[in-house]
């Protein structure tokens, strides 16, 4: 049986493939869907390499660091020429070093592994009280890609994000957004992939039909172009023809203001990126709401997967204000046991991260400037989220609860990443390695399986369970998650069963259904960077 996989090629960065071999289910917010551990990559063959490994015995990982098999050239770098097993030493014992979980990870001869390979087994294969993998968020990357990624907003791919709601035969497919309004052409939320260059998508089963299936819908060039037949929302059928190139994310698509009931005014208020560029478009957000005179705030993070923490506690600060946040916790990090009160990145005595009130994250805007914040505070926020709401927006949550704003979840239960780590470059990879979790003013931290709308239990809020609706527009009333937010701002509690179903039926009574993880980005989009302030 053929499932559409996001574990298995994330040093390409694929957000899910369609494999013939594998039999996953998506989930955990793009670091696959198998709960059992990975199974070790085949030894590299003849090495011979004598490392001088000695299981348990650990050099500082300065003794290997910027020692390349291939050095990059250019008087920035720091690189020397070594080999590739300096470069598995140094991941090795720089994983001893600041790994949270450091004393799960099995001691393995480097010599025996290629360098991505033995990058992959540095990581404990525990599970969560769910069964689910402690850690789903190991992952590399160019250093280069990273560093034009993250500061630039910029994508390969078609400027679209893909929603998977069906893993098997009869897969389901559907566009989620788009990273720029209108674009590409014959790009719509909800339109629902029936063929990809003349492959049937829904049933296809054979290796070649996979491979053009995968070469499709995940481009890793710039210049592609490949035939998608689609199925909008209205029924009507069409294929188009899209084109890979470098597209820049618009992480703050929507802010406007909605009527909502007994004349109270709604700001909604879609933020798909933490990335550096939103600084302004954030800014700009509450300073539209504060002249509208808002009364209650309904913030989508659906698509959200995290990014830069630095912007999280700014908007968290942005929505509570200075009363609730000063002198007050939005996240204190903690590392692993060898490191009880020092960071062990920077150096520095550990210190909770504030609400941060200045602007400084990298965009537009001079550094250092006052952020404005919602007048008048607000008590409550709603928050629409699914499993596509990760680590920095996770952080949003918790933060706010921590100093007491109500925050009342809509949507789906979040995926559970209270993690977060600093990305760290050796020889022209920047690697991604678990080094710390967050705790909020309450010193409250535990939602590895995520937050959950109306559940029990410390990771559970207040909220309704609503599913995605990609038969309508996102920021339109009638969507199901924003039309549940308006319900319960009326009502005070959650629409019954029966209302519930009719938000996000259109008028042919039909109904796309989500289901968890449904949105897949480039994994440093789903995590909680430290970096940028």
């Amino acid at each position: 049986m053929n499932s559409l996989d996001p574990a298995g090629q994330l040093s390409r960065m694929r957000p899910f493939l369609l494999s013939l071999v594998m039999g996953l289910a998506a989930c955990g917010g793009g670091g696959g869907g198998d709960n059992s551990p990975s199974p070790d990559p085949s030894p590299v063959s003849g090495s011979g390499d004598d490392t001088g490994w000695v299981e348990g015995n650990f050099l500082p990982s300065d003794t290997f660091v910027n020692r390349c098999a291939a050095p990059r050239s250019g008087a920035t770098y720091p690189d020397v020429q070594g080999s590739a097993l300096d470069e598995k030493n140094w991941l090795r014992s720089w994983s001893h070093e600041l790994y949270l979980w450091y004393d799960e990870i099995e001691d393995l001869d480097p010599a025996d592994y290629a360098v991505q390979d033995y990058f992959d087994l540095l990581v404990t294969n525990e599970l969560t009280d769910s069964g689910a993998r402690k850690d789903n968020f190991h992952f590399s990357m160019p250093t280069a890609e990273w560093v034009a990624q993250s500061e630039s907003g910029v994508f390969l791919g078609y400027g679209l994000q893909w929603a998977l709601l069906a893993t098997r035969p009869p897969r389901h497919v559907v566009i989620a957004y788009t990273e720029q309004p209108g674009q590409p052409a014959g790009a719509e939320r909800g339109a629902r992939v029936l063929e990809v260059d003349g492959v049937d998508l829904v049933y296809a089963d054979d290796e070649a039909s996979i491979n053009i299936l995968n070469d499709g819908l995940f481009p890793e060039t710039a210049g592609e172009e490949h035939e998608f037949k689609l199925e909008y929302v209205d029924g009507s059928v069409q294929t188009v023809t899209f084109t890979s190139g470098a597209y820049a994310s618009d992480p703050v698509q929507f802010e406007k203001v909605v009527d909502g009931a007994m004349g109270r005014k709604v700001g909604y208020l879609l933020f798909n990126d933490h990335i550096a560029v939103a600084e302004k478009q954030l800014v700009d957000a509450v300073n539209k709401f504060n002249a509208a005179g808002i009364d209650e705030l309904v913030l989508d993070l659906r698509y959200n997967g995290g990014g830069l923490l630095a912007m999280a506690s700014q908007l968290a600060y942005m929505i509570a204000g200075e009363v609730r946040t000063e002198g007050r916790t939005f996240e204190q990090m903690v590392f692993n046991d060898k490191y009880p009160a020092i960071n062990p990145v920077t150096g520095q005595p550990l210190t909770p991260m504030p609400f941060i009130d200045i602007t400084g994250s990298g965009g537009e805007l001079p550094q250092g400037q006052p952020l404005p914040s919602l007048a008048p505070e607000l008590n409550r926020v709603f928050v629409l989220t699914g499993g596509a709401t990760c680590s920095a927006s996770e952080a949003i949550i918790n933060g706010l609860r921590g100093v007491d704003v109500e925050v009342i979840q809509v949507g789906g239960k979040t995926c559970g990443k209270p993690y977060g780590f600093y990305p760290t470059d050796n020889c022209g990879t920047t690697y991604f390695s678990i080094q710390f979790k967050g705790v909020n003013d309450k010193g409250f931290g535990e939602y590895s399986d995520g937050f959950v709308p109306g559940g029990s239990g410390s990771a559970g809020v207040t909220g309704c369970q609503v599913e995605d609706d990609f038969d309508h527009q996102l920021g339109d009333p009638v969507e199901g998650q924003l039309a549940t937010a308006l319900e319960y701002i009326e009502t005070g509690s959650c629409p019954s069963p029966e209302a519930a179903a009719y938000f996000g039926t259109n008028e042919s009574g039909t109904r796309l259904q989500g289901s968890g993880q449904s949105v897949f980005k480039s994994m440093w989009r789903e995590n909680r960077i430290i970096g940028g302030m």
